[in-house]
């Protein structure tokens, strides 16, 4: 159990040297992305709504 708890530092450390190799994205680079998700997520959400939409209609006019 000590042997665990030994290794909890050297974890962090390693931890730590790893995230000063990580690429980092630019602000620019980060707000376009968001841009790209949030355009993307707005269409596929006005796509799925019409076709909630035009399915509900067309079960409506099915069961009557």
């Amino acid at each position: 159990m000590f042997k665990k708890i030994k290794k909890i530092p050297v974890f962090f450390k390693q931890v730590r040297e790893e995230l000063k190799k990580v690429n980092w994205s630019s602000r620019q680079e980060l707000m376009a992305a968001v841009r790209v998700v949030i355009v993307v997520m707005s269409l596929l959400t006005g796509y799925i709504f019409a076709v909630d939409i035009g399915l509900s209609k067309l079960i409506q006019l099915v069961l009557k």
